[in-house]
């Protein structure tokens, strides 16, 4: 009998019956997720289609991060839109300052090893650093889901990436994320998951795995999934009290395709405009002009990536020219990155912080680009307009060589400034 893959396993417990890749199921939904660009429209589906209460409200939670605080009247009664229905089904809402809606769910536990989840946001494959399929739906399979507790999926097919070697310093987790996305391409996993594995993963901490697995759709799949252990364990124990299952895939496992990536010699990679997967060392391109600089987004606004780009902005101002925005990914990372004095540094430097939330990542706000502005950023996509003009150059990068770049105004290789503790 051919063994089973993570994914066909989750699948197959929440359908209740063995699954293999193709099939289409019914499967029970553990926890589901929106966010203000998405929950309207999953609100306006779900009333018509006759919903008069959600099923399981307690799996449920709303984020407002994506417009936070609001920056339009029409925005604002979106929000409004939320609240009210959020407070008549008994959901838990995240409100403006709270943070992105993907670290949320990490920190409130309500992700766990082998469970099934959605969102109505391309980016929840970011939880499958915590074991779990996790995968971003459309608003109006996000409503069906509101109010039955259950959802169909196609059983994807699983790519299988070994990642080996000893991670060189001043290369972090996005630049192996970015390495492999320039390897199998924007659309070279269509629909598929990816399992994650290998000695380099291990040694990880959970925010770069989660990282990693945030780039996942970049590549066009369905999920990024990595095995669980003792350090994912220990953390999720500390969120829920929840009982879970963690799920290995077994020993003989079907994969479409299988990947080994050494990241021995690997250098800090850039993604250039307009396609992710434009991907080149950090050398090829140094020198290029930056306007402005994003730190943060579901991506890289964890505290680790602080740290990193406060240890070197510390002592050092933002190039004339140049501007640098700081946006934590939640009120407990902003917290503790006051805490550690990183947000002192940011601001002696000359960055703005601005509220735990998407920033201008998705380019309704906090940061539009001008024309023909070059900007170098932390998030995950880069295609024409996203950061809110079809005009600017959006170049993808890791927290230390955003950081970097905007101390030089141009791009720049960080592995210069690599040092320990800020203040040290």
């Amino acid at each position: 009998m051919m063994g089973r893959t993570i994914s066909e396993k989750i699948l197959g417990a929440h359908a209740q019956k063995e699954v293999a890749a193709g099939e289409i199921v019914v499967a029970r939904v553990d926890s589901m997720m929106a966010q203000d660009g998405t929950a309207p429209l999953a609100i306006r589906a779900f009333n018509e289609m006759g919903g008069e209460g959600v099923s399981h409200p307690e799996r449920i939670m709303f984020c407002i991060d994506h417009n936070a605080p609001s920056p339009l009247k029409s925005v604002s009664e979106l929000h409004a839109l939320m609240r009210k229905f959020a407070s008549e089904n008994n959901l838990e809402l995240s409100d403006i300052g709270e943070g992105v809606c993907h670290q949320l769910m990490v920190e409130k536990g309500r992700v766990l090893p082998g469970e099934l989840v959605i969102g109505a946001d391309s980016h929840t494959c970011t939880y499958g650093a915590l074991n779990s399929f996790a995968t971003g739906v459309g608003s109006t399979d996000f409503a069906a889901a509101m109010l039955t507790g259950e959802l169909w999926f196609r059983v994807p097919e699983t790519m299988r990436i070994n990642v080996r070697g000893k991670l060189p310093a001043g290369v972090y987790a996005k630049d192996i994320a970015l390495s492999i996305v320039g390897m199998i391409t924007a659309d070279g996993a269509t629909y598929q998951a990816i399992e994650f594995s290998g000695e380099v993963i291990r040694k990880l901490s959970l925010e770069s795995r989660l990282t990693i697995c945030n780039l996942s759709v970049e590549m066009g799949a369905k999920v990024g999934l990595m095995e669980a252990d003792e350090k994912l364990l220990e953390y999720v124990g500390k969120r829920s009290d929840r009982k879970f299952s963690p799920v290995k895939p077994d020993r003989n496992a079907s994969y479409a395709a299988e990947h080994e990536v050494n990241v021995g010699e690997l250098t800090p990679l850039v993604s250039l405009p307009h396609q992710v997967d434009r991907v080149l060392p950090v050398e090829e391109v140094e020198g290029t002009i930056v306007s402005q600089g994003l730190i943060g987004t579901c991506t890289n606004g964890r505290l680790e990536d602080l740290r990193i780009s406060a240890s070197i902005l510390c002592g050092k101002k933002i190039a004339k020219g140049t501007r640098l925005i700081i946006a934590p990914a939640s009120r407990e990372i902003m917290l503790n990155a006051l805490r550690e004095g990183l947000i002192e540094v940011f601001i002696e430097s000359g960055c703005v912080v601005v509220p735990p939330g998407c920033a201008s990542c998705v380019g309704t706000h906090q940061g539009i680009p001008s024309d023909e502005e070059n900007v170098i950023s932390t998030a995950n996509r880069n295609f024409k307009g996203r950061m809110g003009n079809p005009s600017a150059y959006i170049y993808l990068a890791s927290p230390a060589t955003v950081a970097a770049s905007c101390v030089e105004g141009k791009i720049a290789d960080p592995r210069k400034y690599i040092r320990g503790n800020c203040r040290s």
